[in-house]
């Protein structure tokens, strides 16, 4: 079995979970370029109440008269239709609440529930456990960016990258989308093609979720100039001409960077989270991501053997092996 194919079911997995990605991405594109928004202008829509939802469910026509049928289809469409003005305002909901967290995060500056509430939820209060965990879902996945709870008794909360990466793909001074999602992915993606990745799949998954090379994008700008010049710049991604290729093509694999700062492990992890599973599910990336762990722990503990090692000064001790001027 050739190392690709002991891949393909990490990789079927990542499959099946694209739609949700893909949502996430599209509620991204609504966000638009974080900007301090004054709370009165954040969300001038008020969220139905939940009453909708629970109305009661249509008769069928055959426990009345047809006019009760014809009632109850009536019943049936204000109930769907009920539906559809709930799930379409808090979807807007949340991308109010991403942007906000955007716009926190380029001022690296902490949120609170409180804010959220006042600033954001407003008269959707009761729907705040479900806005809160699909913004951060959105926060995660697409742009690789964390909410974490730093004090639990004023429900306190912090930005940081994920897989602790230095670098967020944006420029100095700039307080544009923060792109270390898209990083992760793709190192994601090299790490299940059996560590090296051909250009055409990368675009093909990226394509898939709404990223074309050549089409500019709120998420990452200029895709195909962030991946192959400036992620490759950066260390984090190494593009290379295939051998032998004809016509040529190119593939992508980790950058020194990348090794120096995440692991497979850690990707592995990320991408069980957003799957919603266990690392150990995906065997043979598991096993891959051990022998890595592994390899780091013996390499860190050679590299400290030798920067405690005596130095040797070749003539019992007593002259500095330093030379001295004449």
């Amino acid at each position: 079995m050739s190392h690709r194919q002991k891949h393909e079911r990490g990789f079927e997995a990542q499959e099946e979970n694209k739609g949700q990605f893909r949502e996430e991405v599209s509620v991204a594109k609504e966000v638009g370029t974080p900007e301090e928004v004054p709370p009165a202008e954040v969300c001038q829509e008020t969220c139905s109440s939940s009453v909708p939802i629970q109305a009661t469910p249509p008769r069928k026509a055959s426990e009345g008269s047809g006019d009760q049928a014809e009632g109850g289809q009536s019943t049936s469409k204000a109930y769907l239709y009920s539906k559809y003005l709930i799930k379409s305002k808090l979807r807007k909901k949340v991308t109010d609440l991403v942007k906000f967290l955007s716009f926190k995060y380029t001022k690296n500056e902490p949120v609170t529930e409180e804010e959220i509430l006042k600033n954001i939820i407003k008269e959707c209060k009761a729907y705040y456990s479900v806005i809160f965990k699909h913004a951060c879902e959105c926060m995660e996945v697409v742009f690789g960016i964390e909410v974490k709870e730093v004090d639990a008794f004023n429900h306190s909360y912090m930005l940081l990258k994920v897989l602790d990466l230095t670098y967020d793909g944006r420029l100095s001074g700039d307080e544009g989308i923060p792109k270390t999602g898209l990083l992760v992915l793709i190192l994601g993606m090299i790490f299940m093609e059996g560590n090296r990745a051909p250009e055409k799949k990368i675009w093909e998954v990226l394509n898939v979720v709404g990223i074309f090379p050549d089409q500019h994008d709120f998420v990452c700008g200029n895709p195909r100039k962030l991946i192959t010049e400036d992620l490759v710049s950066e260390k984090y991604l190494e593009y290379q001409l295939v051998p032998g290729s004809d016509p040529p093509c190119y593939e992508f694999l980790w950058g020194p960077r990348a090794h120096a700062e995440t692991s497979k492990m850690k990707v592995l992890q990320f991408f069980s989270k957003v799957a919603g599973s266990s690392p150990t599910s995906f065997t043979a990336l598991y096993k891959e991501a051990l022998k890595d762990e592994e390899e780091r722990a013996q390499a860190l503990l050679a590299s400290m053997a030798i920067a405690t090692a005596p130095v040797n000064s070749g003539s019992g001790g007593k002259r500095s092996s330093f030379a001295h001027p004449e």
